[in-house]
């Protein structure tokens, strides 16, 4: 903003990890004079508080959008860039179109509107971000809950797709959903395939 750009969205995305589910990203325009107290990295804030930071994001911001990229996608792609897309679509989507944009991690997304700079952990150093960061980290996690309603037997609503031991025995008790797992990742993959790392 002292450099003459206004407005500055932040881009953060949440998901990368986990077995199933999409990928979701979210880019928030904060209001300067409207900013929640308590704002930090996802991964660092309580649940209670994350739910409570969210919907004050939301009603206080100049501009909230979400994005999501699909586990099909992701196999079809590679879960780096399934994120780096879906950070671009939801900063398209914001109804105040930003100046200027801040990406956590090492790459700028290709394709956005505006200039923007990585900044590495930057959901702990940007508001912007860390406010994108509980945005999207909420709403992937709510999407994981809902499908939990429909397909009850392996545990969404307490894991939302991550690697552990539940999500692991229920896989091999039932097998994995497609379009819902990602077949790209370990464990699913198989051959020469299966002794490589996921990202």
């Amino acid at each position: 903003m002292r450099d003459g750009y206004a407005p500055v969205a932040g881009l953060d995305e949440a998901g990368r990890g986990p077995l199933a589910g999409p990928v979701v990203a979210a880019a928030v325009i904060l209001d300067p004079n409207r900013i929640p107290e308590g704002l930090n990295d996802s991964k660092l804030v309580q649940p209670p508080q994350r739910e409570a930071l969210f919907e004050a994001v939301f009603q206080t911001a100049l501009a909230v959008s979400v994005a999501s990229t699909s586990a099909t996608s992701i196999d079809v792609s590679d879960i780096r860039l399934a994120s780096l897309e879906a950070m671009r679509r939801a900063l398209t989507g914001l109804c105040v179109p930003a100046a200027f944009a801040l990406a956590d991690g090492r790459d700028i997304p290709p394709g956005l509107p505006c200039p923007a700079r990585a900044v590495v952990k930057g959901d702990q150093r940007c508001l912007s971000i860390a406010a994108a960061s509980i945005v999207a980290k909420v709403t992937r996690d709510r999407m994981m809950v809902r499908t939990a309603r429909v397909i009850p037997h392996y545990g969404f609503e307490t894991h939302v797709g991550y690697a552990t031991e539940r999500h692991r025995a229920a896989i091999d008790a039932h097998g994995p959903i497609l379009r819902l797992h990602r077949m790209s990742f370990a464990p699913f993959r198989t051959g020469a395939e299966a002794g490589m790392e996921t990202e």
